[in-house]
């Protein structure tokens, strides 16, 4: 059974992935999705990471996330203000970062889709039992 969308926004301060992750256990907790809680919890913290790193969030303005608990699975959603879409890309051999969007495409049934709207940027993962 479909849920209903919890939708918060945050800083780019790091603190704020750790509090994410801490919202979407006791989401799935509740909707007794406990088996989907790894693979929320890193796409979360990757989409939201790279939203932080990336994204230029102008005063007043801060990263959106929404959670909505699908039939068998769950949808994330990281919205941010920047004017480019996120994109998969392949890291360097021996580069310490870049491998986040590489791990949520790996990880959600639906990849990465960055979707643009006016001054905003949007990249989501649904993952599924």
């Amino acid at each position: 059974m479909a849920g209903r969308t919890v939708v918060r926004r945050r800083s780019r301060h790091p603190r704020c992935v750790g509090r994410a992750r801490a919202e979407v256990r006791t989401a799935l907790a509740s909707r007794r999705l406990p088996e989907l809680e790894e693979t929320a919890v890193l796409v979360l913290s990757e989409l939201l990471t790279n939203a932080g790193q990336h994204a230029r969030v102008s005063p007043g303005r801060e990263i959106e996330t929404r959670f909505r608990p699908l039939d068998g699975g769950v949808r994330i959603e990281v919205h941010d203000a920047s004017d480019v879409a996120p994109q998969v890309r392949d890291p360097e051999s021996g580069a310490c970062g870049g491998r986040g969007l590489v791990l949520v495409d790996a990880l959600a049934d639906r990849g990465v889709r960055g979707a643009m709207r006016a001054g905003e940027s949007r990249a989501d993962g649904a993952c599924a039992r």
